[in-house]
Parts: C-alpha cells; sequence; structure tokens
C-alpha cells in the first residue's frame, strides 16, 4: 500500500507547491511504497524564510540546552529502530540486519554531537599584548541544507543534521527521492524531543529542489554526498553562489593482500567488503591488489567459494544481499560487467546467470586477471561486483592506488608493521584501513576522501564536521584606565608590546 507523503516546513507537513509527484519503489517488488512532492523554487524559498525566522531564536539557545534535545531524539530513533530499518529495507533493499546497523552508525555521530558543548569553547589569550585579550568563538553558520544519498538514507541525512543542529543551525534536508520514507520520520520525531518548529525542515524533490537549494541567497551552507559528476556540480555551483560546501563524490577503493597475510580470514573479510549492501556503498571494496600469482590464485578460489555461496533475495526471506536501487541501476552495471567480459577480463562468478521473477537483483560477480584500462577497473561500479588486480611487488600495487582518480580508502592485509605503517603514510587515499577492509572511522575522527572523491577542504563528521557548521570569529579587546580622555588617533598598524 502506497503512502502519500509531504514535506516537513514550520513543523508541519505542506504539499508541495508544483503539483508534481515522485513515485518511489520497493527494489524487491517493483511495488509503489509511497509519493513524495517534486518541489520547486518556491518550496525551498518559502523553506527558507521559516529557516530564517527560527535562527534568529535557535542561534541563542545555550549549547548544553540544543545538545539535551539531541539526547531525547535519540532515545526516540532507538524507540522507533524497528519502524526505520524496515522502511530503509522496504525501499533501499538491503537486509534489516544492515539497515539496523546503518541506524547504529547514525547514533554514533548523534552521540558525538551530543558532546559538541566542550568543541564550540573557542581559544582565549589573556594579555596577548599589554592590556589587551584576545579570543575566538564558534558561531552559526546560519541556514544550512544536505542532500543526501539513496544508500544511506538513515545515516547519511543523520551524520549531517545532528552536527548542524548542535552548533546553532537551523536545517534544510532534501534526501534521495529513491528512498525517502526512513528520513521522512525524523522530523516528527525531533518534534517530539522538543526541537522548535522551523529548525529542522524536509524538502523532497529532484534536480529543482537541488539546484534551488544550491542558487538560493538565504543558504549559507550545504552538505552533499553522492556521485562525483553530481558532487562535482554541488560544488561548483554551491561555491559560485557564495556557499561553504562540502562535496562527497564517488570511490574506487583498493585492498592489497601481501603474501604473508591469512588468506582465509582475508577473504572472509573481503566478501563482506565487497557484496554487503550488493556493493553500494561508497566505502565498499572493488579492487583487490594481489601481491604476486600465489596471493592471485589463492583468492581466486576462495573469494569464488564465498561469492557463489551467497544468498540473494528480498529482506524478508533473509538474503545476504538484496537488489540494487533501481532496474535502471542494475542495468548500468550489468553493461559494465559485459564490457569487463569483452575486454578479457576472466569472470569466475557470473551473477547474471541467477534468476529472478521480478525486482533489481543481481548474484555477485567476481573478475579475475584485470586491468588497469578496463572499464571495470576505471569506474565505480556500485554493485555486486569484485575485481582482482595482480601486481608483482607491493611498491606496484602503491602506484596503482595513487594512479586512480579516486582516493576515498583504501586498505592493506598483512602482518608486517612495518609495511603497514609504510602504506598508512604512502596510500593515496583519506582512509586507511590495516587488516580492516571498510576503514570508516569512528564519529570523533573525519569521514572523507581525497582527488575526485571529495570537493571542498572539510571532510564529514569529527572535528571537520564542527569545523564545516560553525563560522571563526576572534575579538580583541583592552579595556585599559590609561586610554580614558585621550583623544589623538594613532594612524600605525597595532603592534604587540
Amino acid at each position: 500500500m502506497s503512502v502519500s507523503r509531504q514535506n516537513f516546513i514550520g513543523g508541519a507537513g505542506r504539499d508541495g507547491s508544483s503539483g508534481r509527484m515522485i513515485k518511489v519503489f520497493n527494489p524487491a517488488t517493483e511495488d509503489e511504497t509511497c509519493r513524495v512532492p517534486d518541489s520547486s523554487w518556491q518550496d525551498v524559498n518559502t523553506t527558507v524564510k521559516v529557516a530564517e525566522q527560527a535562527l534568529v531564536d535557535w542561534r541563542d539557545v545555550p549549547p548544553i540546552s540544543r545538545c539535551r534535545i539531541l539526547m531525547r531524539f535519540r532515545e526516540l530513533l532507538e524507540k522507533n529502530r524497528s519502524e526505520i530499518s524496515g522502511w530503509i529495507s522496504k525501499e533501499h533493499g538491503k537486509t534489516r540486519e544492515d539497515a539496523s546497523a546503518e541506524l547504529s552508525r547514525a547514533i554514533d555521530v548523534l552521540e558525538f554531537s551530543c558532546g559538541i558543548p566542550q568543541l564550540l569553547k573557542g581559544e582565549h589569550s589573556h594579555h596577548a599584548a599589554r592590556d589587551i585579550d584576545c579570543w575566538s568563538m564558534m558561531l552559526p553558520v546560519g541556514v544550512c541544507a544536505g542532500i543526501t544519498p539513496f544508500n544511506f538514507p538513515a545515516m547519511v541525512p543523520l551524520w549531517m543534521v545532528s552536527i548542524a543542529l548542535a552548533c546553532g543551525n537551523t536545517f534544510i534536508l532534501k534526501p534521495s527521492e529513491k528512498d525517502p520514507s526512513a528520513p521522512a520520520i525524523f522530523p516528527e520525531l525531533l518534534k517530539e524531543a522538543g526541537l522548535p518548529d522551523g529548525v529542522f525542515n524536509v524538502v523532497h524533490g529532484s534536480a529543482e529542489s537541488v539546484n534551488a537549494i544550491l542558487d538560493h541567497p538565504g543558504i549559507g551552507a550545504v552538505s552533499f554526498v553522492g556521485s562525483t559528476p553530481v558532487a562535482k556540480h554541488v560544488y561548483e555551483r554551491g561555491s559560485a553562489a557564495g556557499k561553504r560546501v562540502q562535496a562527497l563524490g564517488g570511490a574506487k577503493n583498493h585492498a592489497v593482500v601481501l603474501p604473508d597475510a591469512d588468506m582465509d580470514m582475508v577473504a572472509d573479510q573481503l566478501a563482506g567488503a565487497a557484496y554487503g549492501s550488493a556493493g553500494e556503498r561508497c566505502m565498499a571494496i572493488s579492487v583487490v591488489v594481489a601481491v604476486g600469482d600465489e596471493v592471485g590464485d589463492q583468492l581466486a578460489e576462495r573469494l569464488s567459494e564465498h561469492a557463489r555461496s551467497l544468498k540473494v533475495g528480498a529482506f524478508d526471506t533473509q538474503p545476504d544481499l538484496g537488489p540494487l536501487i533501481t532496474m535502471e541501476h542494475r542495468e548500468k552495471v550489468l553493461g559494465l560487467v559485459d564490457s569487463g567480459v569483452k575486454e578479457g577480463a576472466r569472470l569466475l562468478v557470473d551473477g547474471r546467470e541467477a534468476s529472478f521473477e521480478r525486482g533489481s537483483f543481481l548474484a555477485p560477480c567476481l573478475f579475475d586477471y584485470v586491468e588497469q584500462d578496463m572499464a571495470i577497473y576505471q569506474q565505480e561500479i556500485f554493485g555486486p561486483v569484485l575485481c582482482i588486480v595482480r601486481v608483482s611487488n607491493y611498491q606496484q600495487a602503491l602506484d596503482l592506488i595513487a594512479s586512480n582518480q579516486y582516493g576515498n580508502g583504501s586498505a592493506i592485509f598483512t602482518g608486517s608493521g612495518k609495511l603497514a605503517r609504510h602504506f598508512c603514510e604512502h596510500a593515496d587515499t583519506g582512509m586507511v584501513g590495516v587488516n580492516v577492509p571498510i576503514p570508516v572511522p569512528v564519529a570523533w575522527h573525519c569521514f572523507g576522501g581525497i582527488k575526485q572523491s571529495l570537493f571542498g577542504p572539510l571532510h564529514m563528521h569529527g572535528p571537520d564536521g564542527v569545523r564545516f557548521f560553525t563560522r571563526m570569529r576572534t575579538v580583541t579587546a583592552r579595556w585599559p584606565e590609561n586610554l580614558i580622555g585621550q583623544r589623538d588617533a594613532n594612524l600605525n598598524i597595532p603592534e604587540v608590546k
């Protein structure tokens, strides 16, 4: 049964002004789950005005009071975990366990945000010069916005919203139109937790609403996660409009496996990292770099066994992985698999052979002898496809990572502390794992890549998240008694004496 959802503006549901609605489908059954407004510039403009009005009071609420609201929100998320996870599974397709784990990762950052008063203290220099004190203040940016992806419909929005609200900003969320129901629950829960109306708003839509957010002069900062082409568009257009922008893009994450690694453990870890959530993770391992043919042969055998053993199906059948987000995306992934075969890579496990009555399912695929110039290596596949690339030595593995256009994450599997330390210092990516295939950092560290995986200087959550959602103001002040009655102007630049 399909649900009709509204935008959430100023503490209440509102229909979109365009009259257009976007249909949302369950990728496993192809049944319609809901419809959301395809919002226009007018809807975004209305929301910005509401958020600006709410900002007047919200920015002056003491940080500890803001965080107490977030603490109550955290408890409500836990109370509603089953419903939220259910909507993620129904509209994205990931398993219930994976959906629940996504929410847990979101709550980690929410808990970090509840300690933000400690990070908003600024700095103070008593007697920076004679009779002069200097101090810094970390102030809210103002009205902020988030444009979030389909693959983490709960986690990524909450990564943004938690820190933005704790720092005293008001917020406009434009969730993915492919699976909007989970984030549509958040504004009601925040209102129940005591958040004032207008502080958090949700505007559904597609390209028109995205560009309206990027262009609107009333929005001071935009956070984005998605594909690299769109991330680049968001960064360039938002920056041209004078906004602060962080735009996280695509990835091609490599796992380097050295001969001294435990191959059984490595195969277990890589199978989960490559095929979990049907490969629709920006931190999924999509390239295994086998150092030496013996390593390549062992991994090819073990990974083939794993890939063939994984169960694919809808979340209510207790599968290992569910469907891809849409049939269109499935066709894109299939096209890249076809190209890998045509270009000469060896397809050890062919997920195309599995048949399903309906839904955008694709079983795991495993390629060996993938070359650097092949499309399946060059492009982000974002599906259950794992490529084995063989190199002769460790340095070639490092060079391969450095030459790739993406720089999100990488991992090394080895028993050598010396080589692991060298890899941490020289792997050309923003996040690195040592015997950890998906090196997503804990909430109080920063998440983000380099090169074509990130546009903008600041990463997500952790200290960078606080820096992104605040503006630094530095104050220099003096109140000396001996200036009373003096009228002579000093035209020289101030000196420290």
